[in-house]
């Protein structure tokens, strides 16, 4: 499972619990209406209101207390639900409590009580759902971080152990500069190679974290590792030394919440990747939706324009970088595609089509990026994937910028920062090839909802102003 589509358990928690709110809240409202209608004293209807009103308080919080949203990984469905039901006995003794000292019905006292005890299976059974979604991610990966260990170390065994005792992190295997000293594996985790490997090995798009396991009071040799692997996108902790299991366990724990210190890239923001993730589907299905009569047009006229499929694939870097196949409609003759972007395009290429400068120039070329978009490869907003071995001259590209890794920090766009900003198009120089990551590299570090809003309303306005941009 690539490393973008990996869910934090913590950010299912969050909704979760808000499921529950939202479900106890509108169960409480019901049985409220139904008290307000028996009864025609408004004291009384109010005294009922303020109990289940206590009693869905008290059962929010006992339910966080007694951990019914931690899931832990070897806990069995039924004492996951033992822990919900004394949740409910908690805040039905609270209710029964308000409604001693303030009878709501002097008939049947006991109708709060007995009203409110009927939410309990709909909440278990909406607990039982969540135990499940959450054990089927884990089998499928999506909830169980991975990581690559540096350093073949007494640290690098703690870490492992602690790994296989609790299962909350997968460790795919160890990298280390001292081949020579270190084992071909350590409890069973391979040793791949050096850190020289690690860089463009291709298990990295699947690695959450980066962990250095060399002893931390060997400042100097940490400093180094970590100025070698300041060129990957991926996140760098350092795992400090540990020596009893409890502190080996907490650190694994700290290490899957991506709590531990990062030393590289900012802290993963689980709020802003959902509302990000949102705003994805929604631009994207909402333009999906406008643009299908335009792209039936295009389709139609690539069609007729040249021999040769309607669309053109291509292979390019993704989040972490991740090999993803990007969609375009076919803009240059079939026979003479450049599938791995050794010759940038250059003005008044012969390789494209009439309709293929038309729609290139527009950029309606990119449309099909969408579905990439709701696959989750992409985002509408992100720096532009570039093809996987994409050349500057004979050079290849990200040989000239030694951060240019870190633009894959965040999925590729359909637009960005750098597109509405003049570097659109062709990287045939060292120089743009700087100024295009170093755009990328200042949007990634400021990304925001509203930077995003902007530059989606600033996208076909610098394409209709930009007529000096080669496409």
């Amino acid at each position: 499972m690539p490393a973008r589509a990996r869910i934090e358990a913590r950010s299912l928690a969050r909704a979760f619990r808000g499921v529950d709110a939202l479900t106890a809240a509108g169960f409480c409202i019901a049985i409220f209406a139904v008290q307000s209608h028996r009864s025609g004293a408004a004291l009384l209807t109010l005294n009922a209101g303020a109990a289940l009103a206590a009693g869905f308080v008290a059962l929010l919080l006992s339910l966080r207390a007694l951990d019914a949203y931690v899931f832990a990984r070897r806990e069995l469905l039924p004492r996951h639900l033992l822990r919900v039901v004394a949740a409910f006995g908690a805040a039905a003794t609270v209710v029964l409590a308000f409604n001693t000292a303030w009878p709501a019905l002097p008939t049947n006292k006991s109708f709060p009580v007995l009203a409110f005890m009927g939410l309990a299976p709909v909440v278990m059974t909406l607990h039982a759902l969540w135990w499940g979604l959450i054990a089927r991610g884990r089998r499928q990966g999506r909830l169980t971080p991975n990581i690559i260990v540096v350093g073949a170390t007494a640290n690098a065994q703690h870490l492992i152990e602690a790994a296989l005792r609790t299962g909350e992190v997968n460790v795919l295997g160890i990298f280390d500069d001292r081949l020579d000293r270190a084992p071909e594996s350590l409890l069973g985790v391979p040793v791949l190679g050096d850190t020289s490997a690690l860089i463009d090995h291709r298990v990295m798009p699947y690695v959450d974290r980066v962990v250095i396991t060399v002893s931390s009071t060997a400042q100097a040799r940490v400093r180094q590792l970590f100025d070698k692997l300041d060129v990957l996108p991926n996140p760098i902790s350092l795992f400090v030394d540990v020596g009893r299991d409890a502190d080996s366990d907490a650190a694994i724990s700290r290490i899957a919440d991506a709590a531990l210190a990062d030393l590289s890239s900012a802290p993963a923001n689980a709020r802003k990747a959902l509302i990000k993730r949102l705003q994805d589907l929604v631009v994207g299905i909402g333009g999906l939706i406008v643009a299908a009569p335009v792209m039936a047009i295009v389709a139609v006229a690539v069609r007729l324009d040249s021999p040769g499929p309607i669309f053109f694939r291509q292979r390019r870097h993704g989040f972490n970088n991740e090999e993803i196949l990007v969609w375009k409609f076919r803009s240059m003759r079939h026979e003479m595609a450049d599938a791995r972007a050794a010759r940038q395009i250059s003005a008044n290429d012969d390789r494209v089509t009439k309709v293929g400068k038309f729609i290139r120039k527009t950029s309606l070329d990119e449309l099909p990026q969408l579905f990439n978009v709701l696959r989750g490869e992409m985002s509408i907003v992100g720096p532009r994937p570039h093809a996987v071995g994409m050349k500057t001259g004979d050079v290849e590209s990200a040989k000239l910028v030694e951060q240019y890794a870190h633009r894959h920090r965040m999925k590729p766009g359909v637009t960005g920062w750098a597109a509405i900003n003049g570097s659109r198009g062709p990287v045939d120089t060292p120089e743009l090839v700087r100024e295009r990551v170093a755009l990328d590299v200042d949007y990634i570090e400021r990304q925001s909802f509203w930077l995003d809003v902007y530059i989606i309303a600033m996208t076909i306005p610098c394409l209709l102003g930009d007529r000096s941009a080669v496409r």
